[in-house]
């Protein structure tokens, strides 16, 4: 497995053929993390990262497959048939929307420390720069708050998905998220504090805020992940689904009292015709 293209490889390759030595699964997420690192490449070296892939994906776990396909989700022009190398499937060549797609599902359904390494690929396989996180407005994090102080998941979600500019189903899944790490991606993206982060953590899902160990860890996940980690998985959670549209707001005067009609009973609606329809006289009258 000698490679022109990537001789820092050499040495790992060397090793590995050692006996009682496996590292496939970290020659693999080397190979790919060096392939991710330039913008373009010859023909070479993408027939020779292509041929060194395929050739250690059989041996590696589910972790690594996750991990690799992390690191592949973010890089334009990806080969096709390593994704489906990883995924197990002859399918058709995967469009950026599918892989977008199948990197979100993988990432709820990973264990914990499966999404930690997926998030630690996250920040080191990014050759673009990532624009750093816009903070939310205090308004918008003390609604948050209110409604995990109120175990209200399903406040909690609808606020969640305007402020990210998610979906709102997927902010549902980030909100009632059994291990948390989702709410602490949202929270570093949002630039919370961790206070803040504590008490919705404590507050929210009662199967995260009754276990100090998941509430310290996820503490300390949000005080080690940089903010461009959180906007790079934003940015996934965004091309996955659709945002959520903006609540109405009335564009007309009258728009509320309208809507505040429209929960008349019919009687009510019926009552008020025949008062518009008297004469002026008797409206005054009351008779």
């Amino acid at each position: 497995m000698k490679s022109s293209a990537y001789p820092h490889l050499d040495g790992l390759v060397d090793l590995a053929c050692r006996d009682g030595v496996d590292i496939r699964p970290t020659l693999l997420r080397v190979l790919t993390d060096l392939y991710v690192q330039k913008p373009r490449h010859s023909a070479e070296e993408e027939a020779q990262y292509v041929e060194l892939a395929l050739g250690l994906v059989e041996a590696v776990d589910a972790t690594t497959r996750a991990t690799v396909i992390a690191t592949l989700s973010n890089y334009p022009g990806a080969p096709a048939i390593i994704f489906h190398k990883l995924r197990g499937t002859e399918a058709p060549p995967l469009q950026n929307e599918a892989t977008t797609d199948n990197l979100v599902e993988m990432f709820f359904a990973a264990a914990s420390d499966e999404r930690r390494l997926i998030l630690s690929n996250l920040d080191a396989a990014a050759v673009a720069p990532v624009r750093r996180p816009m903070a939310a407005s205090s308004e918008v994090i003390r609604r948050l708050e209110t409604a995990a102080l109120q175990h209200n998941a399903g406040e909690f979600g609808p606020i969640l998905a305007r402020a990210l500019g998610i979906g709102s189903a997927l902010a549902d899944r980030v909100a009632r998220d059994p291990s948390g790490e989702p709410i602490v991606i949202a929270a570093r993206a949002l630039c919370m504090t961790a206070a803040v982060l504590q008490r919705i953590l404590m507050f929210l899902n009662p199967v995260i805020g009754q276990s100090v160990d998941r509430v310290h860890n996820l503490s300390r996940l949000f005080d080690d992940m940089a903010p461009e980690v959180a906007e790079r998985m934003l940015s996934i959670w965004r091309k996955g689904a659709a945002p959520s549209k903006p609540s109405h707001e009335p564009a007309l005067y009258d728009d509320e009292r309208r809507g505040a009609r429209s929960l008349e009973t019919p009687s009510q609606q019926r009552a008020a015709l025949r008062r518009k329809e008297l004469p002026s006289r008797f409206k005054n009258t009351g008779r």
